[in-house]
Formats: structure tokens, C-alpha cells, sequence
């Protein structure tokens, strides 16, 4: 077994080690969510904090780990007596992000269950963690019901597993621990509300304490073992320390005037639902135990709402987590007063010196890389004046970027045909949940039984396999796997045409306000999105195709606009992009979104060469739509002709609109489709 890199020497990151410990503390204060960039560990912090959990007491041979003094009454391996049992130290059981919904909650033997009435359970990975810590690292890119699973466990403290009117209840007590990289994604906010505590981590830029993260990791990889035990002191210290503070948490008194101060900064950030609340109260007791005491402390409140309440501010995905720190002081002070400091305490901060777990060094590991800063942009080149085709001015310069008008709700459009992709919101699909459609024999373990069409396979085999009874004889080749359609989540590829004749400010803010609609569709739909613009000479990729919405939306709000309209460079570059996308996750199926106005400028024959791009989209089937975003009393209909040459969708600026007279849903048509345009 490897030697875990010890927890106090991961120096700095002060609030992800002060979230670790008051939850090892205290279960009850709800996991914590780490977000940040890559290499700032993490992980080391999250699996290094299993070496500082007390052992656990466990029935022997118990899968779910029923404590000996106070047994499960319904544990699957039960009943137990009550009476010793063996220690174990606590485990750290990994989520992989690919894990399926069986390996996260256990899955029952099917056949046993109708053919001998028997509860055959094999356990999954909250079994596992039950009295222990769950780690998730990349939950964001964890599917929606996973998450909703795991989250209902941890709230509940069981997990319960159904199949055909067949369940098995357990306990399932963790501590749960998610990691992610707001790079690739956001969590839904509604699953965001669900972790207790969130902290935010980045990677130092002093170059001392880079040396010292460097400095730390190459010793502890050249000797793990004598490097955890320079560290063996300062960990049985933190150790002793979560096992006094466990054992002070019941004395610890919130006052009411903590208790207002508490209600006053959620009611001040106008945080939904009470959630926030009560994990502000859990977690301002389980930091006066942390230091000591038994009293809680204003500045309890305080460090509790910088822990509870910054993710619990994000009404959207293009809001960024955060708390207004100037605000929470003014809002405590303002509902401050009461008698909960203690005139007999000497040290208000209790042992350690507060909430602050104990302090070492200048910064802690990492990973990996740290990271580097954001290369600097690149210079835009210079616009050139140009024609429109018609002979219409099509702008000459670069203009400045514009804002995005307000976003609203989009007509929703979705790619035609039955797909197999990940779960999500926007086309039809073959799916793990859904409406059932119809039954197959099961391809590996059994997950959805169709009862109906077992039963009916198995019936005309009665009497030659000899039965006798009530009971229907059942064999493993009579079991039917139910097939259900839901919907899956796409590849939504923006290709934004930012050339002059796009250039006027108040056009530009319509086309980003669409854009922007859209992306938000996307987010709430599941997909994945990418962002390529074409002006001047060249298309960009402004963002790779990526999980992060909000990643695009912050590229597309800095985008300029000006220069030549070069349509068949923007295609070009969504048809590599694309062909890219389909090696890595060939079950994602595309959706492209071309914004323009149906203007090609620049070259010597600029409208064939579009054209001709268009036309690689519709031999290949890719899905499109164009949003025409022309606009004037004289219209040339440009943009419904590329989206003829694409064999998709045209669709105006008012069209997209969901409460326009055009309707609510439109499918996008593939290439073997006819044009049409939304009406």
C-alpha cells in the first residue's frame, strides 16, 4: 500500500483543509465542493485527510460496516447481535466519473429475486464509504442522476435500491468530497445548494512558495516513507485534535444572538430555500468546537457564511460564485450583540489559534503542474474596408465589442433521428431512463428488467422444465433488458460571423443577446458547446468544443467585430472541429449554429467557396441550423440559401424567440431534409 502524502504538509489552501477538517469533525455540516484550477491539490488534500480520521469499530464480516454497539436493524447482512467487533482505519472510496448507476448503489440479482424470492444484493460504492469519506473528483462532469443519487444518500444517511417492486435499504453515512475544474463545467445550482461547504483553490504566484510546492513533492516522491515521517507528529497532533473536537461538539452552545446573525446574512444575500441556514449553524458550532469552545463566536458566523453561502449565490451559469465580503461585515455588525462571548474564556480562539488548522510551512503540494497565467491576447489585425455582395457597404474597421442584450427563452432545437449520447435535455435518444419503448436481451448484467417481456419468454418453457408450483420457472436467457428513450445531450458548435457587416452596435448586442440565449439553452439542456468566429481573413476557434457554458459566454461578451466576411473560413473550421469531435466521442451527435447574415466577402469567388464548405456539412449529415440575422426594409435572403446549401434550418432573430407566433419546437433538419424556413 502506498504512503499517502501527509495532510499537514500540504501547506496553504487554508480554507480546503479548514472544509476537510470541520467535516471530518462533523459529517453533518454536508461534504465539501473544491473548485479550481488544475494542479492545486486537491486531491493530494482530499486523500491525504483519510490518515487523520479516527478508526472505525465494525461488525466482522459486515459489507456495509454496521458499527458492533448500534447495529443496522435492516442491513442486508444482517441481523446482527450487538457485541465486539474488529477496528479498520476509514476508508476513502473513489467515484470514477465514468461509474455506472449500479456500481454507485449495488445492483440485485434479477433471476434470484423472481425465481426463488431471494434478496441477492451486491453492494456498491456507498456501501463502501458507508462511516468512511466518498470522493468524486470531476463531479462536475458526473451525470445528473448520479449526482442526484449520491447527494440524496448523503442527505439521508441510506441508500435505497429498487428493481421490479424488489428493494434493499442500508446505511450509507459518508463524508462526502467533490473536486472540479470550473474550466470544464459547471454544477447545476440546484446541486451546488446540496454541498455544504465549497471552497475555491488556485496555485500560488510568489515564486518562494512555488519553490517550497516543488521543493516538498520532489522529496516526498524520492522517499514517501521518510517523508511521512518528518510529518508523524504534527499528524497524530491534528489527529488528536479532530478526535477532542468530535468529543466537544455536543456542549457547544449557539446563542441567539449567533442564531440572528446567522438568519440576517442569508435573508442579506438572498439565498433560496433555509439549506443555508442550517448548514451556517452546523458549520459555525462545528468551528467553535474546532477552536475550543463552547460558546459560538461572531467570527464563527462570519467564516461559516464565507464557507456556506458563496456557491449558494449563483442564480445562473454565467454568475460567478462569490460573497461581498464588506457586506457580510456590515450585515454582522448590524445584527451583532448578545451575550455569547464567554467573560471565562482567556483565549477566545481556543487552542490552535482558531478556526485555522495548524500552519507549517509557505504553501502546500501539488498535483501536478500549477498552472500558468493567460497568455496575453493577441492583437487583432487591422480591419479593411470591403463591399457587401449587392454593393452594399459591409463595414470598414474593427469596431469595439458590444454588449449582449438581455437573454430569454429560445424555441428549442434539436437534432432529428433517434441517438445514443449521453444523457440530457435536448434530442431523442436511446437512454438509461426514460419512457420504455420496448425490450432486447441484456448485453452484460441486467440493469432495467422488462418484466412484461421476461415473463413472456419464459412462459411457453413451463411444463418442460418441469414446474409445479405457483412460481414461474426463470432462466437467465428468459430476462429481458427494458429499452427506454429519453433524450441526450448534443454538440452544439456556434460559428459567429463578427465581419463589418455585423458591425452595428445595436445589431451585434441583438445577435450576442441570441447567442447568449442559446448557450443558456444549452446549460440547461446538458450539451456540450464550442464558439468559432470568422472576420478579416481567418476563422478562430474561440473556444474548443468544452462542458464550461459559461466559458463561452465570456468569450463571446469580449468578441469584436469588423473586416472581410470570410463564411467559408468559418465552416471550414467547424467542419475540423467537428470531424475531431466525432474520433473522441463518436455518440455525441452535432448541432451547428450558424449566426450571419448570409454575407461571403474576400477572394476571388468568396460565395462559391461557401458554397462549397456549406456542402461538406450535408454530405455528412451534420444537423444545422443558420440564424439569419439580416436586417432592413431590403432583404436579400442570404442566410436562407446557406442554410439550403447546409440542408438545414432558417430561422430570423424573432423566430428564435419561444413565445413567437412561429410556435414552440422546431427540428433541425438533416441533410437529406428539404429546407424550410421557421414560420
Amino acid at each position: 500500500m502506498s504512503t499517502p502524502y501527509p495532510f499537514t504538509a500540504v501547506v496553504g489552501q487554508d480554507d480546503l483543509r479548514l472544509a476537510l477538517l470541520l467535516n471530518a469533525v462533523s459529517p453533518a455540516v454536508g461534504g465539501v465542493l473544491v473548485r479550481g484550477e488544475k494542479g492545486t491539490a486537491k486531491s493530494t488534500a482530499v486523500r491525504a485527510l483519510s490518515a487523520l480520521l479516527p478508526e472505525v469499530e465494525v461488525v466482522v464480516g459486515c459489507r456495509f460496516s454496521c458499527a458492533p454497539g448500534a447495529p443496522d436493524p435492516v442491513c442486508p447482512d444482517g441481523p446482527h447481535e450487538t457485541g465486539p467487533g474488529s477496528s479498520r482505519p476509514a476508508r476513502v472510496v473513489e467515484l470514477p466519473v465514468g461509474a455506472s448507476e449500479d456500481r454507485l448503489v449495488g445492483a440485485l440479482d434479477i433471476e434470484r429475486a423472481l425465481a426463488e424470492g431471494v434478496k441477492a444484493f451486491e453492494p456498491g460504492l456507498l456501501a463502501d464509504a458507508n462511516r468512511g469519506v466518498l470522493y468524486v473528483d470531476e463531479v462536475n462532469l458526473l451525470h445528473d442522476h448520479l449526482v442526484d443519487l449520491l447527494l440524496d444518500a448523503a442527505a439521508m444517511g441510506s441508500s435505497y435500491v429498487e428493481r421490479e417492486g424488489v428493494s434493499v435499504r442500508h446505511a450509507a453515512r459518508f463524508l462526502l468530497v467533490g473536486t472540479m475544474n470550473p474550466e470544464e463545467g459547471e454544477l447545476r445550482p440546484q446541486l451546488l445548494d446540496r454541498f455544504g461547504l465549497t471552497v475555491e483553490v488556485a496555485a500560488s504566484r510568489e515564486p518562494d512558495l512555488r519553490v517550497e510546492v516543488v521543493r516538498r513533492r520532489l522529496a516526498y516522491d524520492d522517499d514517501p516513507a521518510a517523508f511521512a515521517a518528518r510529518w508523524a507528529d504534527e499528524e497524530n497532533a491534528l489527529r488528536a485534535r479532530i478526535v477532542a473536537a468530535r468529543a466537544l461538539l455536543p456542549e457547544v452552545r449557539l446563542g441567539d444572538a449567533a442564531l440572528r446573525q446567522i438568519a440576517a446574512t442569508c435573508a442579506a444575500f438572498e439565498v433560496d430555500g433555509m439549506r443555508a441556514d442550517i448548514v451556517m449553524a452546523r458549520t459555525a458550532t462545528t468551528l467553535a468546537a474546532w477552536a475550543g469552545r463552547t460558546v459560538v463566536l461572531a467570527e464563527d458566523v462570519r467564516q461559516a457564511a464565507l464557507l456556506a453561502l458563496p456557491h449558494r449565490r449563483r442564480r445562473n451559469p454565467f454568475d460567478a460564485p462569490g460573497l461581498d465580503e464588506e457586506k457580510l461585515d456590515d450585515t454582522l455588525e448590524e445584527f451583532g450583540g448578545g451575550d455569547d462571548t464567554p467573560e471565562d474564556d482567556p483565549d477566545p480562539d481556543g487552542p490552535g489559534g482558531g478556526g485555522q488548522p495548524p500552519q507549517d510551512g509557505p504553501e502546500g503540494p501539488q498535483d501536478g503542474p500549477v498552472g500558468t497565467a493567460e497568455a496575453p491576447a493577441q492583437p487583432e489585425e487591422p480591419a479593411q474596408p470591403e463591399e457587401g455582395q449587392g454593393g452594399r457597404p459591409a463595414g470598414s474597421g474593427e469596431q469595439s465589442a458590444v454588449r449582449a442584450a438581455e437573454p430569454f427563452r429560445t424555441k428549442m432545437l434539436s437534432v432529428p433521428g433517434l441517438g445514443e449520447g449521453a444523457a440530457g435535455r435536448r434530442s431523442r435518444a436511446r437512454t438509461d431512463h426514460g419512457r420504455t419503448t420496448g425490450s432486447r436481451r441484456p448485453r452484460g448484467a441486467l440493469t432495467k428488467l422488462h418484466l412484461a417481456a421476461t415473463v413472456q419468454a419464459a412462459a411457453p418453457h413451463q411444463r418442460a422444465r418441469g414446474r409445479s408450483g405457483r412460481g414461474l420457472v426463470v432462466r437467465r436467457d428468459d430476462l429481458r433488458q427494458a429499452t427506454r428513450e429519453g433524450r441526450e445531450g448534443n454538440l452544439v458548435l456556434f460559428v459567429v460571423d463578427a465581419s463589418g457587416s455585423m458591425a452595428a452596435r445595436q445589431r451585434m448586442s441583438a445577435v450576442k443577446g441570441a447567442v447568449l440565449s442559446l448557450l443558456l439553452d444549452a446549460y440547461q439542456r446538458r450539451d456540450k458547446v464550442g464558439l468559432i468566429t470568422f472576420r478579416g481573413k481567418d476563422a478562430t476557434v474561440a473556444l474548443p468544443p468544452t462542458s464550461s457554458v459559461d466559458a463561452a459566454a465570456v468569450r463571446l461578451e469580449s468578441l469584436p467585430t469588423g473586416g472581410r466576411t470570410p463564411l467559408s473560413a468559418g465552416l471550414l473550421k467547424a467542419h475540423d472541429v467537428l470531424r475531431v469531435e466525432r474520433m473522441r466521442d463518436p455518440a455525441r451527435r452535432p448541432l451547428l449554429v450558424v449566426v450571419t447574415d448570409g454575407r461571403a466577402t474576400g477572394g476571388s469567388d468568396p460565395v462559391a467557396l461557401g458554397t462549397r464548405a456549406a456542402r461538406l456539412h450535408a454530405a455528412e449529415g451534420t444537423a444545422s441550423v443558420v440564424v439569419d440575422c439580416e436586417s432592413g426594409p431590403v432583404r436579400l435572403g442570404l442566410a436562407g440559401a446557406l442554410a439550403g446549401e447546409l440542408g438545414g434550418t432558417a430561422v430570423t432573430l424573432d423566430e428564435l424567440r419561444a413565445d413567437s407566433i412561429a410556435g414552440l419546437v422546431r427540428d433541425v433538419q438533416g441533410a437529406s431534409g428539404a429546407h424550410r424556413r421557421v414560420a
